[in-house]
């Protein structure tokens, strides 16, 4: 079993690098050299580019997600964790610049299609988390009863169309708590 922290700095030291230069441009020996590694010692943690990169997107995406459901877990009232979760899930890309620059480089990380998703076991965690806390606000009414499973992934197909629209075509115009209170206090005034 390999060391946990020698294969995050290995995961970082990728991430660096294809942020920098994107997967084509990215060598092998430019991520080994950032390590201070041989390009034949940095085989023995992946078996080559494609799964260095896959592994390394999975390691930012797992931090990205680590930070939300730790940001989440602070906060005991349902409603107030399912506003924590969508603003943190959306603001993260702008304090980690190299998922960030990734992601800009290439957008197919978050495919519109589930059954294309090469992050599919890491999104699905996030959508059963997202879950959660739906069912958790219908079981304490104050979320409205629905369909949990369809809803989550409804709502992670609007997410990762706004993080693609804000982050990869740099609309920064784009207002997130605008977005999150629309999803939250819904369309219509109350009374």
């Amino acid at each position: 079993m390999q060391n946990t922290d020698r294969l995050n700095e290995v995961y970082a030291a990728a991430l660096l690098v294809f942020s920098e230069y994107g997967f084509k441009k990215a060598t092998v020996e430019d991520i080994a050299l950032e390590l201070g590694l041989t390009k034949g010692a940095l085989y023995q943690y992946a078996k080559n580019k494609k799964d260095l990169y896959d592994r390394a997107v999975e390691f930012g995406l797992l931090n990205w997600q680590t930070k939300v459901f730790d940001a989440v877990s602070k906060e005991s009232d349902v409603k107030k964790q399912f506003e924590v979760m969508c603003k943190k899930a959306c603001i993260y890309l702008s304090e980690d610049t190299l998922l960030k620059k990734i992601l800009i480089k290439d957008p197919s990380i978050f495919p519109m299609s589930f059954n294309s998703d090469p992050f599919k076991d890491v999104n699905n965690t996030s959508m059963s988390f997202l879950q959660s806390i739906l069912d958790r606000g219908i079981q304490e009414k104050k979320f409205r009863k629905m369909d949990t499973a369809l809803m989550s992934r409804f709502l992670f197909s609007t997410y990762k169309m706004l993080i693609i629209e804000t982050y990869v075509l740099e609309e920064q115009d784009s207002n997130i708590d605008s977005v999150i209170d629309i999803i939250t206090q819904g369309f219509f005034c109350t009374k």
